[in-house]
């Protein structure tokens, strides 16, 4: 600027026909105004003159022809850059050093862009997305099955386990019988619909029961004691001619010897050691 009516405000010299800054309405002569207010190059370390274009970033400032990737030297006047450890540097150096890679396709992940991260790992928003759907996650609930991922319906639809007795979906815990999961709820004596997860059961007929069920209703009775027998805890017994006995009450009626292995005779109902038989 020029002009004819004013003084520096500084040293007091006349500005008329000289080049002139104003600050806080005040006007300098350019000599003054440089060594008064001119911000320091980052670059260069030289005062930027006014009448050279200072540019600015968080507080530092560079010449125009400083302002540059500190890397490949390319100037980033107008264009976009990144700084790290306040050292900037073009948006392809920076990615080059210090930008994650896709966990999915492997690319950079350019800086600006949004970036998902998950269990250590980060992905393109664009590439998280659910395995099967291909629906983004976002920050949606999901599951994750050999390093893929899945939201929950999906997961659910193709993996997860689906109840033998109610055919929904087994969402943790459960109990494996006849090779079908179970809820732990729906796992029960067919009979008296007592829980079964945490008792010993029976099986007949691929329905299981409770002990008391099962010896209710189902077992054989001891001809000698006529208490159910059940293979509960390999229980083992003795059948003969459509009768069956407790291994342990498998004895002589007379002497109570035990006929196990050994040769016996009968008469009537009664089974007797062939010493008393033959009395």
């Amino acid at each position: 600027m020029t002009s004819s009516h004013t003084d520096c405000h500084f040293c007091l010299q006349s500005l008329r026909g000289r080049k002139y800054a104003l600050r806080e309405e005040n006007a300098y002569c350019v000599p003054c105004y440089d060594s008064l207010y001119a911000n320091p190059c980052e670059e260069c370390k030289q005062p930027i003159e006014c009448s050279s274009k200072d540019l600015a970033y968080k507080g530092r400032h560079w010449h125009e022809g400083c302002f540059r990737c500190a890397k490949c030297s390319r100037s980033l006047v107008e264009k976009p850059f990144a700084a790290k450890d306040e050292v900037l540097l073009c948006t392809e150096c920076y990615s080059d050093e210090y930008s994650s890679k896709c966990f999915h396709c492997q690319k950079t992940i350019m800086p600006g862009s949004r970036k998902m991260e998950f269990k250590g790992s980060s992905w393109h928003e664009s590439c998280f997305v659910c395995q099967y759907c291909q629906q983004p996650l976002g920050t949606k609930p999901l599951i994750t099955k050999d390093n893929e991922n899945y939201c929950v319906p999906c997961f659910e639809k193709q993996f997860a386990h689906h109840c033998y007795a109610c055919k929904k979906v087994i969402t943790s815990g459960g109990v494996t019988y006849d090779d079908q999961p179970w809820h732990k709820e729906c796992f029960v004596c067919a009979v008296c619909k007592a829980q079964l997860s945490r008792q010993r059961f029976i099986s007949k007929d691929e329905c299981p029961y409770c002990v008391d069920c099962f010896s209710k209703f189902y077992a054989e009775k001891c001809a000698a004691c006529k208490k159910p027998i059940t293979a509960l805890g390999g229980a083992k017994y003795i059948s003969f001619e459509e009768r069956q006995w407790h291994r342990e009450c498998f004895n002589c009626m007379r002497c109570s010897a035990s006929l196990v292995g050994q040769e016996f005779l009968t008469r009537q109902d009664d089974i007797l050691c062939h010493k008393c038989g033959s009395a």
